[in-house]
């Protein structure tokens, strides 16, 4: 898959509609492939802040909706999911929006 690459400003803004309409905070854009249960060819990899109320099925349509805004698989990465070394390495990864 060639996904095109994205611009900031756009990005951004789908980001900001998905934070508007679910318990989110978005804090970076991880490596491509990092989530790993989402296929890494074009994939965006987010890194987020969960807030109270948060579902699993919220978490999962925040991912299909930003993946329809976005033209691409994406993957969101919970900062409360990871531990460990992870915690750690992964936040560090993660370039600003």
């Amino acid at each position: 898959m060639n996904a095109p690459d994205i611009n900031r400003a756009i990005l951004r803004m789908h980001v900001a509609a998905i934070e508007g309409r679910y318990p989110l905070t978005f804090t970076g854009l991880l490596p491509e492939g990092t989530a790993a249960h989402i296929p890494a060819a074009g994939s965006l990899s987010f890194l987020a802040v969960k807030k109270p109320g948060l579902s699993l099925l919220d978490l999962a349509k925040a991912e299909v909706e930003l993946g329809d805004l976005l033209g691409r698989p994406v993957g969101i990465v919970l900062r409360s999911g990871l531990r460990d070394r992870e915690a750690v390495e992964l936040p560090a990864l993660a370039e600003p929006l």
